[in-house]
């Protein structure tokens, strides 16, 4: 059987080895095919899957509603509109995440130009020993 050995599926995909076990154990990614000697075996079309969760993990999906997406679309394609469905919602979640994240740069943007206004301690130090000096 060719395809890529569980390092490469690892690296490509991003996840642990570790990872991909328990992907594998929760039922998450199936059928994942064996050599003779029962080394696992990853398929581009399970590559396709890894990219897909680590999209999903990313975006902060509930592995429950991971393994919900991967289930519909394993029964066939009368589960488009309710995998599109769960999609959806989800992306909804990114999107107000996207907002609150924006907003909480902004702020944080603004404190770091609030200390850049301020005279720098290394300035404040120069400033404050040219003035104890004779003559200036």
């Amino acid at each position: 059987m060719s395809g890529y050995a569980p390092s490469e599926a690892a690296r490509r995909s991003g996840f642990s080895l570790d990872t991909l076990r328990y992907y594998e154990k929760i039922g998450l990614l199936a059928d994942v095919g064996r050599t003779a000697g029962g080394q696992r075996v990853f398929t581009d079309d399970d590559l396709s899957w890894l990219l897909l969760f680590r999209c999903l993990r990313d975006t902060g999906m509930p592995i429950a509603h991971m393994c919900r997406y991967a289930s519909l679309a394993r029964e066939g394609e009368h589960t488009a509109d309710e995998r599109r469905e769960l999609l959806q919602h989800h992306a909804a979640r990114v999107e107000d995440q996207m907002r609150l994240l924006q907003r909480q740069y902004d702020h944080l943007r603004e404190k770091i130009r609030f200390y850049e206004r301020l005279p720098s301690q290394e300035r404040e130090a120069e400033q404050a020993t040219e003035a104890t000096r004779p003559g200036v």
